[in-house]
Parts: structure tokens; sequence; C-alpha cells
């Protein structure tokens, strides 16, 4: 599907309705009427231009009343597919993904470090065009390529602004993307994109609020507010990692001190066991996998880590209240020693008993939970309204 070519579905009336069968679906036309206010003309009109654009389709799930038996809608999860990309900073990740956020294909393109910007493109469009080739013949029925970028990125351009982990600035993501596949892209920062596909996909229920945390190499987090992303003044919502919990502490790559990002990402858990005495270098992974065969020190470095979270998270709690905060990246999988050190922490440290129970738990979307972000950039687009 070229660039633009999906904005027949983009009227007002049709994102209601599509929104609504995404929801709600198997769903009736007169169901529709009722709980949109739109008319029953105007649903069934719509609801016929939808049918024949092959996003909507019949299901034979609807039960009588005692009257005709009614005509279901539900979305054609399988019509259309849509590229979703997870960027660095070590490989680039990309799926083939449907509208119900099934993953029909993947590939994973290593990045070779250290990378100027022309070639981080080049390894971003060499593995696009993996999926690409994967989905021959199937070119019309793609919707558009998100990506998923660590750092800041400006949003609305599609620019990566600041990618510190690889060194980087100032990358035209979109720009070069569309010129190069012809088809729309949307550009988020990591754990923005993750927060956006945990609100969808991650069968949290119904949220006015949520908070997402992706915690790896950085640590930054994505604020759904009444079901939208919040970007913040100038894009840099989300970018707790460099919030100050120790004005005495380590000295961060960003240049302060005591940043919650030296405490609980996995580079800082693997310093930490270095500077308590190991003999040899270990990554966090490592770390976890002691700790779990019984070594203390490392369980006990685990759990400081996870204080650390507790204290970024309570901060957070008090600022923004979110119904429920989820856990995902790398660190997040030692969640038997994080996770019960993060709560206690939250119940000894909120100012109010409710607030104090926030939920707090981590991703069921595991190692995908980015990718799926990625391509619910295009799904909002595509279902909901502006």
């Amino acid at each position: 599907m070229r660039q633009g070519s999906f904005q027949w579905m983009k009227s007002v009336n049709k994102s209601i309705i599509l929104n609504k069968i995404r929801k709600d679906g198997p769903i009736s036309r007169a169901q529709i009427a009722r709980e949109t206010k739109l008319t029953p003309p105007t649903v069934s009109s719509n609801v016929k231009e939808l049918i024949d654009q092959k996003i909507v389709e019949e299901s034979d799930f609807g039960e009588s009343l005692g009257g005709r038996k009614p005509t279901m809608l539900v979305i054609n999860d399988q019509a259309f597919t849509i590229i979703g990309v997870d960027a660095g900073p070590e490989h680039i990740e990309c799926i083939v993904a449907d509208l119900a956020g099934k993953v029909l294909k993947r590939s994973q393109t290593t990045l070779d470090l250290p990378i100027n910007s022309e070639q981080f493109l080049a390894a971003l469009k060499r593995g696009i065009g993996e999926c690409l080739d994967e989905t021959s013949g199937r070119e019309e029925n793609i919707i558009g390529i998100g990506v998923a970028m660590h750092g800041v990125v400006d949003v609305e351009r599609g620019v990566s602004l600041n990618a510190p982990i690889l060194g980087l600035a100032n990358i035209p993501i979109k720009e070069e993307l569309e010129q190069a596949f012809g088809l729309e892209v949307k550009v988020e920062n990591d754990a923005r994109a993750m927060a956006l596909g945990e609100y969808w996909f991650g069968n949290h229920g119904e949220l006015e609020s949520m908070l997402a945390v992706n915690v790896g190499r950085g640590v930054g987090a994505g604020l759904i507010i009444d079901g939208k992303l919040y970007h913040g003044f100038s894009d840099i919502a989300g970018e707790i990692g460099h919030m100050t919990i120790d004005l005495h502490g380590e000295i961060c790559e960003c240049g302060n001190r005591g940043c919650l990002q030296t405490f609980v990402t996995g580079p800082a858990i693997a310093r930490k066991v270095t500077n308590r005495g190991a003999a040899n270098p270990l990554t966090a992974e490592t770390v976890y996998k002691l700790a779990v065969g019984g070594n203390r020190q490392f369980a006990d470095i685990l759990k400081e880590s996870g204080q650390a979270m507790g204290v970024g998270l309570t901060n957070l709690i008090h600022i923004v209240n979110p119904e429920k905060i989820v856990l995902g990246g790398g660190v997040s999988k030692a969640e038997q020693f994080i996770l019960p050190a993060i709560r206690e922490t939250i119940q000894a440290s909120a100012l109010t008993p409710s607030a104090s129970r926030t939920q707090v738990e981590v991703t069921k979307l595991g190692d995908d939970a980015t990718l799926i972000g990625a391509i619910t950039l295009l799904l909002v687009d595509l279902f909901e309204l502006k």
C-alpha cells in the first residue's frame, strides 16, 4: 500500500466505526449506531465501504433475541500488514504483523559498531528490505512502517535527534525510509512505542492512564493518558533514566550524578558486580543466571536495583499517579528479584495507601513488546481520531 493510500479510511465517521468494531466486535450495525449516536444509514453506508475495502468483514457470531439473527461485524485482521522495527542499539529487528499484532515474519540485522548515520540508515533499510522480500506479492497490503528508536525523537519530522548509546544525532529516519520504500513511516521513542503497544495489546483492560518502563541498556518510559501518548513540550517526556535519585551518586553518561540508570540498567548491574570484587567481568544476564543458581551476593545486587527502581517509580507515582506501571526490557526478566523490591519500596514510600497499591507488573508481550509498539504507531493512525 503506497504512502498515504489508506486515507480512504480516515473520515471522522469511519474512524469512529472502525474503532468501535476494533474494541467491541463482533458488533452489529444497529449497536454501533446506538452507541456512537451515528444514524443507521450513516453506519450502513460507511460499513459497506469498509467491507468493500476489506478492512471489515461480516461474521456469524450474532445471536437472535427473538427476531432475525443480526449480522455481526469484525475487523479483518489479515487484510493488511504493517512493518515494525526495533532500531538498535546493537541490532535492528524487523517484523511483519497483521492488524491483530500477530507476528508473521521477522528479520534481524546486527549493527557493526561503532557506526555512523549513513551506515545505520543502510542497516535499517537492509533489515526492512528483508521483511519486504518475505511479503512478495502482497506489497499493496502493507499499511506502513513503524520505527521504535532509542533516545530523543522528533516525532513530527521522524528524526532521531539524539541516540546516545549509538553516539548519533539528527538521523532523518522518516525521510530516508519513505523515499526508499514509498510507504507511510512513523518514528517514535522506543519506550513510548512500547507503552502504546502495551495499551493496545497487553490485555490491561480499560485504563485511563498507564506508565510503561523499558529497562535495558538505558531506562525510558512512555506515559498513556486518556488513551494517548504524552510527549511533553519538546518530545522528551519519559526520559526517566536521567531522573536524579542520589545527588552524590555515580556520574552518568549525561554528565549528571546519581541518575536512575546508573543504578538499574544492565551495564549498571554488571558494573556493581565488578566493583564488588568479581574475578571476571560479567554481563547482567549472567549475574541473573547465577543469582537464580543460588549466588546470594548477586541476588542482593539485583534486589538493590529493584529498590532504586522503586524510588524512581515512587517519584513518578507522585507526579503522574498512573493506574498501572508495566516493566519491559532485558532487566525486567529478573523480575523474581527486582519486582518484589520495587513493590516493597513503593508501599513503604508512597504518600497515600491508594498510591502505595499502584499495580506494577512485567510485560506479557515479552521480547516483542517494543516491536508490537512499533506496529501500533500505524494502527493508531488507522483506527483513531486525531
